[in-house]
């Protein structure tokens, strides 16, 4: 497999400042909402702060890929005197929680760091705690052929209901346009 250089973006968190306002959660879900800022759900966001109130725990967490099966590791971690468990720290969209699926049609979602906006993701920009930093920087990866948002979405419908259905389903609504 070739070597590339590739713009690696990420977001770094900050748990300890964050006290959970969720503003990343209500921006991200506005402008991913369509047409863009008309509704805000916060079901629908790629980021979600995981939060545990009576043990003061804010933790926000990026929707990453999707994948069909479950962990088997339900480890708890205790940092900084707060109790945590894997599901915590888990970007994935998978079968066992609702969380990064798209509510009205349960398809994954995944952060593009709110791609096609001048100033990088929103959620950094308007985090009133500095709890988001935005990075940019370059590394050699490997070269892979990456799934698009449509691919990711028919791969887990197929993943869930099989190709013959999802076949049926297409072919009946081609009929009606």
């Amino acid at each position: 497999m070739a070597k590339t250089t590739k713009k690696i973006k990420t977001i770094k968190v900050n748990a300890d400042k964050c006290n959970g306002c969720r503003t990343c959660e209500i921006v991200c879900s506005g402008f991913h909402s369509e047409p863009k800022y008309s509704a805000i759900n916060p079901a629908a966001s790629r980021i979600h702060v995981t939060t545990h109130r009576l043990k003061n725990i804010w933790l926000p967490v990026f929707a990453g890929e999707y994948t069909p099966a479950e962990c088997n590791g339900r480890d708890k971690y205790i940092i900084d005197g707060k109790e945590y468990d894997e599901c915590s720290f888990c970007r994935a969209a998978c079968p066992s929680r609702d969380l990064f699926k798209e509510p009205d049609s349960g398809l994954p979602l995944k952060c593009d760091m709110c791609e096609g906006n001048e100033t990088g993701p929103l959620c950094v920009e308007w985090c009133l705690n500095d709890v988001l930093v935005y990075e940019e920087r370059e590394e050699e990866v490997d070269e892979e052929i990456m799934m698009n948002e449509m691919e990711v979405g028919l791969d887990a419908l197929i993943t869930k209901y099989g190709l013959d259905r999802i076949e049926t389903a297409v072919s009946r609504m081609s009929k009606r346009s």
